[in-house]
Parts: C-alpha cells; sequence; structure tokens
C-alpha cells in the first residue's frame, strides 16, 4: 500500500479520498475549508494537514481534483504548494478539469523538480466518484501513470493513457462535447413528447433500448420530467468546462457548431438562476420558452 496525499475535498474529492483510504492506502487530506478535511478524518481515519506542502511531504502520489487552472496553481506552486512539499520521484496526479496550458505548464515545473506529473480528468459524475465506478483519462509520461493506476483503480472502472502531457485533459473536452449534444437532444425530445401529449417515461422506456439510448437517458429523464434538478454536474462547472473546449478548438482549429450554441443555451440557464442547477435543466429553457 501506499502513502499518498489528497487535495480538494469537494463533491468528487471526499468520496475518492474515502475509496483510497478504504483500499488501505496511508491518506493525507488537504482541503481550502479545513472544516470539511476534519469531517473527512473524523469518518475516514488518516490526517489531515493544514497546507498542500504538509500533506505532500512524505507522499509517494499527491492527488488533486479542485475548481479550476487558478486553484490547481495555488495547490500546486509556491511556498505551501504541494510540489514544494514533494520528493524527487514522486508523481502527482491530477483529477481537476483544467486547460490542456495549465497541465504542460505544471508538467514543466514538475519536471524540473523531478516530479511527476499526471493529468487525469474524470467522469462519471457524484454517484461515480462515490461508487467508485469513475472513468479516468490520462496524459503523461508511460512510466508515471503505469505506477498511477493501480492506486487510482481504487475509484476507477476504467484508467487509460491517451498519450503525453495533456492527452488527458483533451480526451475530457470530447466527453464534454459529446455530453452537451446528447443532454440537448434529450431534453428537445422529452419537450416535445410533452408537447405531443405524449407520456414522458414511456417515451423514454421505448426509445431508450434502441439506437437512441445513453447514460443521460437512462439516469436524467425522471427527474428532468420531475423538474428537479438540485444534484449533479452544475451548470456553472459545465459552462467553465465548456470556455475550455471552445478556447482549444479555437486554437486548434476544430469546429464545434453544436458545442458553441448549446454553450450559451447553458447561459440561458444561468439567467433563468439556474448555474447550480444540474446541467439536465437545458430543458428548462426549453419550457421556458412557452411562458
Amino acid at each position: 500500500m501506499a502513502k499518498v496525499a489528497f487535495l480538494g475535498l469537494g463533491v468528487m474529492g471526499y468520496p475518492m479520498a474515502g475509496h483510497l483510504k478504504a483500499a488501505g492506502h496511508d491518506v493525507t487530506v488537504y482541503n481550502r475549508t479545513a472544516a470539511k478535511a476534519e469531517k473527512w478524518v473524523a469518518q475516514h481515519g488518516g490526517a489531515m494537514a493544514l497546507t498542500p506542502a504538509q500533506a505532500a511531504r512524505g507522499a509517494e502520489f499527491v492527488f488533486s481534483c479542485v475548481g479550476n487552472d487558478n486553484d490547481l496553481r495555488t495547490v500546486c506552486l509556491g511556498q505551501e504548494g504541494a510540489f514544494a512539499g514533494m520528493s524527487a520521484n514522486t508523481i502527482f496526479v491530477d483529477h481537476t478539469t483544467v486547460s490542456a496550458a495549465v497541465t504542460q505548464e505544471l508538467f514543466d515545473v514538475a519536471k524540473s523538480k523531478g516530479i511527476s506529473f499526471v493529468d487525469a480528468p474524470i467522469s462519471g459524475g457524484q454517484a461515480g466518484a462515490e461508487n467508485g465506478v469513475l472513468s479516468v483519462m490520462c496524459g503523461g509520461e508511460q512510466a508515471s501513470y503505469d505506477a498511477a493506476s493501480p492506486i487510482i483503480d481504487a475509484y476507477s472502472k476504467i484508467c487509460r493513457r491517451l498519450g503525453d502531457s495533456g492527452a488527458g485533459q483533451k480526451t475530457k473536452m470530447c466527453n464534454q462535447i459529446a455530453i452537451a449534444g446528447l443532454v440537448q437532444g434529450l431534453s428537445e425530445a422529452l419537450h416535445f413528447a410533452q408537447k405531443a401529449g405524449l407520456d414522458g417515461e414511456a417515451v423514454v422506456e421505448v426509445i431508450s433500448q434502441g439506437a437512441a439510448g445513453s447514460w443521460q437517458m437512462s439516469n436524467r429523464y425522471k427527474t428532468m420530467i420531475a423538474d428537479h434538478f438540485d444534484h449533479g454536474f452544475a451548470v456553472d462547472w459545465m459552462r467553465k468546462d465548456l470556455g475550455i473546449v471552445l478556447q482549444a478548438a479555437d486554437d486548434n482549429g476544430a469546429s464545434l457548431p453544436v458545442t458553441a450554441l448549446v454553450d450559451q443555451f447553458y447561459k440561458d440557464v444561468q439567467k433563468l438562476g439556474g448555474g447550480r442547477w444540474d446541467t439536465s435543466s437545458l430543458i428548462k429553457r426549453l419550457n421556458a420558452l412557452d411562458k
């Protein structure tokens, strides 16, 4: 078993760190709000640290799951950052969804210190984190990935290296592109069913067994029909991710017209007060257009 640190105990990081402890690893946690770390230690055991550097000291692997590019820089860099506490030949694994640019920046800084850096964004939502069945998409050096993947197994159903540094983040962009289109399509289908006088649940029961079936359909149609969105992955975070996607598309020349349009639809949801609603709340926008 390994000595590890986990930085960031949000809705994803909290259960992920718990799975590491349950798998027998020696876990030290850090969270910007110390009360969350205290709660985690009370529930799972292990130890807490007051700074990322303190958490990382002596760890073989340091994991992070924070909010955005700036949050990641903060937990990595500076006198209190994780890199300051890490020894050479240790491995930093970042599960945050961030830009490929900041990933490359931190990969280079880590390498200059003899530290390995693996970008490893995740998909599967809060339920996937709680049940330990996340999809993990990785970029970085093969040897670093090979060392980290058995540890990641504690909370993943699939973990795969897609290429060099940044490849994990670019794969997560593909994931968000696909989700954006799927959720909009499902929203339109349910909205149309309602306008056509059909039983939405009966419609989904039939079409989900054919070519239209998807994770979004299976897991979100009931709450969408019930107008319940106080759960899941927030619209604010999706817009952050889609902003990263669209900037990357500008850089590499990819044409993403549907993604750009759905990003604007999510902006409309934010204007409705739904920044913290689940991403399936796109249907709220369609229903609001009827009023």
